[in-house]
């Protein structure tokens, strides 16, 4: 939920070709998807359902097109990107993968079970990620039979388009795991922060409760969003207004995230407006429905 310089990326020179699994077919998952696919990485893409997969990847193939259009892709990275792309309901598949990243739904409970499922199916050698940003990597990690190859690797949102990713070591993350997860990332042509276990991390610590209180900025009648946003980028140089950010991110999606954080940390800063819960109750999530705080010609990841 992050905003930073946006860049096409390309696979750092050198580095192997990986396969990557990515758990999650939503905006975060589709993102992260389209990060590796573009770097030069084979990309298996993982849902519930037919549909969800489906949806995901129709979002990924038209980001990649999108970025064709506007010559911030070349045809044939496109292409390259888009053959070696699939999808699948079936965890098995992921079975030959030497990186897993896991980007479901923000539940410790199911990503933890989620990684103790995927021991009995990936090979010794394969990194286990998780995108989480409020949840303990730890706690997550203790899924696992094998802890020391979990790693916390959050990605600024939009992925494609922001140039870094936090990576936290849980309390057993192995040091082999550490250092092959920042090559890993750095390959993608991110830039890699470093950080504690500890919710939010750095970024989402400081960014959930200042959208907070932007939106109760806006609910008091303080500005418009075009007011607040221009204030935003203008006067504190963020390269994007919090509100055209949140509709990127989706309202149902920073719902999620400040309720975990607010349960973790009890700032009230943390916990969401009600304007959230009235934007939810009709609809408005964002671009993904084509219309949050502002309105969209059409519905898609990021504008697509």
């Amino acid at each position: 939920m992050e905003t930073g310089k946006a860049e096409v990326h390309g696979a750092a020179e050198g580095l192997r070709r990986q396969k990557v699994g990515v758990l999650g077919a939503g905006t975060m998952g589709s993102g992260i998807a389209i990060t590796v696919a573009r770097a030069g990485h084979p990309v298996v893409v993982r849902d519930l359902s037919e549909d969800r997969v489906e949806g995901g990847l129709a979002s990924i193939r038209k980001f990649l097109d999108r970025g064709v259009e506007r010559g911030k892709l070349s045809a044939e990275k496109r292409d390259a990107a888009v053959s070696g792309l699939s999808g699948t309901t079936e965890l098995e598949a992921l079975a030959d993968c030497d990186v897993v990243i896991e980007a479901i739904f923000e539940d410790e409970a199911l990503k933890a079970e989620t990684f103790g499922q995927l021991d009995e199916i990936c090979g010794p050698e394969t990194l286990f990620h998780t995108n989480t940003s409020t949840l303990s990597v730890t706690g997550i990690a203790s899924g696992s039979k094998h802890p020391e190859r979990v790693v916390g690797t959050h990605y600024a949102n939009p992925a494609p388009l922001v140039n870094l990713v936090e990576v936290a070591r849980g309390r057993l993350t192995g040091d082999e795991a550490h250092r092959r997860t920042i090559e890993f990332v750095e390959g993608l042509g991110k830039e890699v922060v470093l950080t504690k276990d500890t919710p939010g991390f750095i970024l989402n610590y400081f960014l959930v409760p200042f959208e907070n209180d932007c939106i109760r900025a806006l609910e008091a009648g303080m500005g418009t969003v075009e007011s607040i946003d221009k204030a935003v980028t203008l006067g504190l140089g963020y390269p994007m207004g919090t509100f055209t950010l949140l509709d990127i991110v989706g309202l149902d999606i920073h719902k999620a995230v400040s309720f975990a954080l607010y349960e973790r940390l009890r700032d009230p800063r943390f916990a969401p407006p009600p304007l959230v819960d009235r934007m939810i109750a009709a609809g408005h999530l964002g671009r993904k429905t084509g219309k949050g705080f502002y309105e969209y010609e059409r519905a898609g990841l990021m504008g697509t």
